[in-house]
């Protein structure tokens, strides 16, 4: 076998340095290039996603710093008409007596009516909000478009996890 014949060796290491150095000039010239663009490319996109993906972010802290302010000032707004309520009932079951009792009842369940209607509205309202924002952040992360009644079970189970 010529291979284990070391008069040849010098040659066969000559010829294995010439394609060796053939072969890198190739890889480093032809076959690198496109990889390190797609590399580049590639990390771009990420980086796009993770930018997106923190506004989406902001977007949802906005949007729950929102609802709780209107929240707060729900709450406010019951407590001010709570008490003009009460300061009324006062006033007038002094002179009235049973018939106006009956009356502050009657407003009492309209203003918890209307509150409960404003909450009910508000968290509906931030359940959209937070189903639409989700599925856009799962979809534009994860790169699909899951099932809009799956994602309003979940951010339904957790909003009642927080209350």
């Amino acid at each position: 076998m010529p291979q284990f014949d070391p008069s040849v060796w010098p040659t066969q290491l000559f010829w294995l340095a010439v394609l060796f150095i053939i072969l890198v000039v190739l890889m480093a010239k032809v076959a690198l290039p496109p990889i390190a663009e797609i590399l580049e490319e590639r990390e771009a996109r990420i980086d796009d996603q993770l930018r997106k993906a923190e506004n989406l972010k902001r977007d949802a802290e906005d949007a729950a710093e929102a609802y709780e302010k209107t929240l707060s000032a729900a709450r406010a707004d019951a407590q001010a008409v709570l008490q003009a309520v009460r300061d009324e009932a006062h006033a007038e079951a002094s002179r009235r007596g049973a018939e106006l009792s009956q009356k502050l009842h009657a407003e009492l369940a309209t203003a918890e009516a209307r509150i409960a209607e404003a909450r009910d509205g508000a968290i509906a309202e931030l359940k959209d909000v937070a189903t639409d924002l989700v599925g856009s952040i799962t979809e534009r992360l994860a790169g699909e478009r899951y099932d809009r009644a799956k994602i309003a079970a979940t951010v339904d189970a957790v909003m009642r996890e927080a209350a």
